[in-house]
């Protein structure tokens, strides 16, 4: 009972699409301080405040399980790029890169791709749980799930960074990463395609996702490669997570460069064969380019080079790699060492790949939004209403209720989160209402920073904080943090 009310919101009329990947049903829905009180057709509650959907459709909030928010989600108005698409949970720390524990304890600069999530004076907690202290403090807009990054606890531990880590070295990582664990850190990610873990053997990484399996914690990956050794990096995440015992995510699982594409076959059979014996999942954003740091391979693969931000020349922000070459003169690659520290977007994938990944049933749905960049990818603000709108409304690629559920459920299991990503009695209320006929990403690579269409409403642990235009001013976020 909420005083003379009996529930706090009632949402009549909706389209209730449930997170389990069943087909709607028309129902109301009822919350009652931070959970969902009751759902049923003609329910008669009284309420505070009553929402007629209309025909609406309603769906648990949606769960963006790869993010680089670990900044952004501190504060109610820089989440507005995930509000705005229904985006009520965010996993952070991903690719090895968290804003805790701090990188600079052996160093004075921030290594790249640390930079692609804040600047050294940003990365201003010497240990994960001052990071989450602060996450608290702060109370997010959305709900927080974070990761600790294993390049940021490389960069504590070890001298050299283009070698392997020693004995000593690795314990330290290992020791860093049981503190963090200890003081709620989801698990662990690894970003082993980029430079400064690049060197990390798979006698490094054994013992430290070893720690996450008996924290029962969950490990993360950007992979080795995601090139033409796309299948022998799957061969080796398999074979950590099924020797660690580890749950285990691949993350945006992708084929770059002509000369990897259809290799999704491949790999997606070897996926699918390991999760007989092994808890192996996979995550993927729906575009054919990419989006991180300046690294000349990626360059030389791509179809087309923009560039999202550039610190000593932040005017060829959404400029394109060769325009930027020719204006000054010199070769795309000498450009691009010009240009740095920076970052781009890197159109290298191909079609078939990216919906042969994202129509396969246990994949889940990631942003992998970069919000520090001055041009964004347009991910950042259109991911997840662009599954929804192109490739389920318009092509028909996967069911509306199924694209729901890699976004929702499916998410919410692989995560272990207890009663999100579902609507159903007793359940937390993070909830999304929108028009299953007009929703739609608006960001493009040429406007990156505009909000989706179609999204009337989200609510976070039962508040508004969406409105279809701007978000409530309120912090309504929770952190998730994992209990030792």
């Amino acid at each position: 009972m909420t005083g003379d009310f009996e529930c706090d919101l009632l949402i009549r009329n909706a389209e209730v699409y449930d997170g389990t990947g069943a087909p709607p049903v028309m129902a109301d829905v009822a919350v009652a301080g931070d959970r969902i009180a009751a759902v049923g057709a003609g329910l008669t509650l009284s309420a505070r405040e009553v929402v007629e959907a209309a025909g609406l459709a309603l769906a648990p909030g949606f769960i963006d399980v790869h993010t680089h928010d670990d900044l952004a989600a501190m504060h109610v108005e820089t989440s507005l790029p995930k509000l705005s698409q229904g985006v009520t949970t965010v996993v952070t720390g991903n690719c090895g890169i968290s804003l805790g524990p701090s990188p600079l304890t052996r160093r004075d600069t921030v290594v790249p791709p640390l930079d692609l999530i804040a600047t050294a004076e940003e990365y201003r907690y010497p240990r994960f749980g001052d990071y989450l202290d602060a996450l608290r403090q702060h109370a997010p807009g959305v709900n927080v799930v974070p990761l600790v990054g294993h390049t940021v606890l490389r960069a504590r531990a070890v001298e050299d960074l283009t070698g392997p880590a020693r004995a000593e070295e690795v314990e330290a990582m290992r020791q860093g990463l049981a503190e963090a664990l200890d003081q709620g850190a989801a698990g662990l990610s690894t970003g082993l395609a980029y430079p400064p873990a690049k060197a990390a053997t798979t006698s490094e990484v054994l013992p430290l996702v070893g720690e996450v399996a008996t924290a029962g914690a969950l490990w993360t990956t950007h992979m080795r490669d995601e090139r033409t050794g796309v299948v022998s990096a799957v061969a080796e995440t398999i074979d950590i997570a099924r020797r660690s015992g580890a749950r285990t995510l691949i993350s945006h699982h992708k084929c770059c460069g002509e000369a990897a594409f259809g290799l999704s076959r491949t790999t997606l059979a070897m996926i699918e064969e390991a999760r007989g014996e092994i808890r192996l999942d996979i995550d993927v954003y729906p575009y054919t380019a990419s989006s991180t740091v300046l690294i000349e391979s990626f360059a030389r693969d791509s179809r087309r080079v923009t560039v999202s931000w550039s610190d000593p020349h932040p005017d060829m922000a959404g400029r394109d790699l060769d325009e930027i070459a020719a204006f000054w003169g010199i070769d795309p690659m000498a450009a691009l060492d010009r240009l740095r520290p920076g970052g781009a977007i890197y159109h290298q994938m191909d079609d078939d790949d990216l919906e042969r990944i994202l129509s396969w049933p246990p994949s889940l749905v990631g942003s992998d939004g970069l919000p520090r960049d001055r041009r964004p990818h347009p991910r950042l603000w259109g991911a997840f209403p662009r599954v929804l709108g192109l490739y389920a409304r318009e092509q028909a690629l996967l069911p509306m209720a199924g694209a729901i559920a890699k976004m929702t459920g499916q998410t919410a299991d692989v995560l272990d989160l207890p009663d999100r990503g579902r609507i159903a009695e007793g359940a937390f209320a993070d909830l999304v209402l929108f028009d299953p006929e007009t929703i739609r990403d608006a960001a493009s690579f040429e406007d990156p920073v505009r909000p989706s269409i179609g999204v009337r409403a989200v609510y976070v642990n039962g508040r508004r904080a969406y409105d279809g235009e701007t978000n409530e001013g309120s912090a309504c976020g929770r952190l998730l943090a994992r209990s030792a």
